[in-house]
């Protein structure tokens, strides 16, 4: 038993140490971290956009619990029969609703053997219990409960109950119930179920036209019927887990954007770290042509108007400038040979030049003695491809 005890205490000791060492080893190496998208577990979805429309046309019994009184205290239950008809839709494999009309005749005591007709639309939530533990697209029998509201209009009254506001009694009356029930579905046919279903129906006190007593009148229905579906009732599924290899290589690309990123950011720094360049000077050099800077701005044919896409050209050399306040620049206007003589192309690679040069002073504030403009015209083109050549080049001298 001590022999136990000790190796119990000696491989937790173990543990310890090993969590340890795993902790003073993580402590030392510095990673950064990548947001990786947390799935949900794998399970199917179902698809709404299916179709799943059902019709359903059945009969049965109702039977109202409302004020009851005769005389002679033989007062009853009376049931009477009941027609429905509705139309519905399943929008997955839990849930779904349906329109539902009922009608018929219903009777009761009201101090006399009282009768009146009613007709009845509801709007039902469905919903099939079985499918919410484990879906199945053929399952033979199912559970479904359901809740609903709708409008009652009832009329031809033949006792006396209720009066309007001219003495008289009312011949008919709207009433709005609230519903519950349950469905019981046998599959017959791929696109035929039988069903079986009792409702209840609460009511204001006002349902056989007799304002007294409880203040609910409750309409209990049971019904019998079938229903006729528009196509076998099936649901479309989607898998997130085939998704997770496509996830996985986007964050392996996003590793792998970072570290390139890394990398360039430690070679921008090395390259930094060398400037400013030693200036060579010496008198035998040869003089330093000027130099032409990166920047360019094009223009369209036979245009010397800068467009709203070419600013950031002229923008990028007035940096520079700001950056090297003892640069001049050479502006550089020229022509393409498509259109125009060579006095014509001379002119509009003037006016070209003479642009940016605006620009440059009036925008961003450039000394005007710090800038030159040069028309090279046509006839010295800067590229093989003529139509390039509609274009300002910069030149630091």
């Amino acid at each position: 038993m001590k022999k136990s005890i000790f190796l119990a205490v000696a491989a937790f000791g173990g543990m310890l140490f090993a969590a340890n060492d795993v902790n003073a080893q993580e402590a030392v190496v510095v990673e950064e971290e990548v947001a990786v998208a947390e799935l949900t577990p794998c399970k199917d979805y179902y698809d709404l956009s299916s179709g799943n429309w059902y019709l359903q046309v059945g009969a049965g019994i109702n039977a109202p619990f409302v004020e009851s009184y005769l005389r002679n205290g033989e007062e009853k239950t009376h049931i009477t029969a009941a027609y429905n008809i509705g139309v519905g839709k399943w929008m997955s494999p839990y849930l779904g609703f349906r329109f539902s009309a009922l009608g018929g005749a219903y009777h009761w005591d009201n101090n006399v053997y009282s009768k009146a007709k009613y007709a009845n639309l509801n709007f039902d939530l469905m919903w099939d219990m079985f499918n919410s533990f484990g879906v199945n697209n053929d399952r033979v029998f199912s559970i479904v409960p359901f809740v609903g509201l709708g409008g009652t209009f009832c009329w031809d009254f033949t006792q006396s109950g209720v009066q309007d506001n001219d003495g008289k009694m009312k011949s008919n009356s709207w009433t709005l119930p609230v519903s519950a029930g349950l469905q019981f579905r046998f599959r017959l046919a791929k696109c035929v179920d039988f069903f079986v279903e009792g409702r209840a129906q609460m009511y204001g006190d006002n349902f056989n036209n007799a304002a007294y007593g409880d203040p609910v009148d409750v309409n209990v229905t049971a019904l019998g019927g079938f229903t006729f579906r528009f196509g076998a009732k099936k649901f479309n599924t989607v898998d997130p887990c085939t998704y997770l290899a496509q996830i996985d290589a986007l964050n392996n690309q996003v590793n792998d954007l970072r570290g390139a990123l890394a990398n360039c950011n430690s070679r921008l720094a090395a390259a930094e770290a060398q400037l400013p360049c030693p200036e060579v000077k010496c008198p035998e050099c040869p003089e330093v042509k000027p130099t032409s800077l990166m920047s360019t701005v094009q223009f369209t044919l036979n245009s010397a108007k800068v467009r709203n896409s070419q600013m950031i050209n002229v923008y990028s050399i007035a940096k520079w400038m700001n950056e090297n306040p003892d640069a001049k620049v050479a502006i550089k206007g020229y022509a393409d040979k498509n259109t125009g003589s060579s006095e014509y192309n001379k002119t509009l690679s003037e006016k070209r030049a003479q642009n940016v040069y605006n620009l440059l002073v009036d925008k961003y504030g450039i000394a005007a003695d710090r800038l030159s403009v040069v028309a090279e015209g046509s006839e010295n083109q800067v590229y093989d491809e003529n139509n390039w050549n509609r274009v300002v080049i910069f030149a630091a001298e």
